[in-house]
């Protein structure tokens, strides 16, 4: 189905879920190119954009949360955009689909969204993805602090839980980032011209907020990197201290075993006949104890 904001001679067209009939009216009323047609039939594509002589076809990725809130997603953005128009296509990210919705039941959204150029409609989709995707990566440098300040904590599953799952998360918001750098750039360095003239400042924005959220995401990367590394060595030194407190306890009990064991054996063995066996026994064994207590502590090993 086709939705349309239409004010003058700008505009916008929202097609949720196109269908093959949709897709044959863009291709037989607005001549694309039958490869971005079968691009818009397809999902899982790479961030691009296509130039032609009276239009752009842009596909970005931008992230958002799954249902349980936990995981980020990616959301595929498929943008025609031409001198009198815009064309949203597909299961795009829910910013553009609340963005088209307000200003269609808005007279005075639709009048100031329609009222200017195609460059600037883009702009402001634009601009409202990058509002939404900063709130996700200040939400995820959140993550990250909360991370860092329960790292001592004994709770050791859930704080590798907790490490994974911001990890893999920034691992997506990187593999999106990337590639949609050098495409950003593209707007600022004029290869690609828009339909408007006094977009250079603007588009120079756009580039300015990816910028700054590509950097924050660096810096999260270096630091869950780190978390990380520190909580493998806090936990590897637990199990050290763990382990060389379970040494000493069986180095200690080695002999006192020896002993008990030999005693208990149906033989004649020293002092076994003795009224105070018992006694002599308990004796020696106690003064192991000590004499292995002293020889850790001069080893420093305790």
């Amino acid at each position: 189905m086709i939705e349309t904001i239409e004010t003058g001679k700008l505009k916008w067209y929202n097609i949720l879920n196109p269908s093959e009939e949709d897709l044959i009216y863009l291709k037989d009323n607005f001549h694309f190119h039958p490869l971005d047609i079968e691009d818009c039939r397809s999902i899982n594509q790479r961030p691009k954009i296509d130039i032609y002589d009276d239009y752009y076809f842009l596909i970005l990725h931008f992230p958002y949360l799954d249902k349980a809130n936990k995981f980020l997603r990616t959301k595929e953005v498929k943008i025609f955009w031409g001198n009198d128009f815009i064309i949203t296509i597909g299961k795009s990210h829910w910013v553009i689909k609340n963005l088209f919705n307000s200003i269609k039941d808005n007279p005075i959204k639709r009048d100031e969204a329609t009222s200017g150029t195609s460059d600037s409609l883009l702009y402001t989709i634009l601009d409202r993805l990058m509002v939404e995707t900063y709130s996700l990566l200040l939400r995820l440098g959140g993550e990250v602090e909360l991370i860092n300040r329960d790292l001592f904590n004994k709770k050791a599953e859930k704080t590798i839980e907790r490490i994974s799952i911001t990890r893999k998360n920034i691992i997506l918001i990187n593999t999106i980032f990337k590639p949609q750098l050098r495409l950003f750039h593209k707007f600022e360095s004029g290869d690609i011209k828009g339909f408007a003239e006094d977009m250079e400042d603007y588009w120079g924005n756009i580039l300015d907020y990816y910028q700054k959220m590509w950097d924050m995401v660096e810096d999260y990367a270096e630091l869950i990197e780190g978390l990380s590394k520190t909580f493998d060595s806090l936990q590897t030194n637990r199990i050290n201290e763990i382990m060389k407190i379970l040494t000493f306890f069986s180095s200690i009990m080695l002999p006192l075993t020896m002993i008990t064991g030999m005693y208990g054996m149906n033989i004649q063995l020293p002092f076994m006949s003795h009224p105070y066996a018992f006694w002599m026994v308990f004796s020696l064994m106690a003064v192991i104890v000590i004499v292995l207590i002293i020889y850790f502590k001069r080893k420093r090993w305790m």
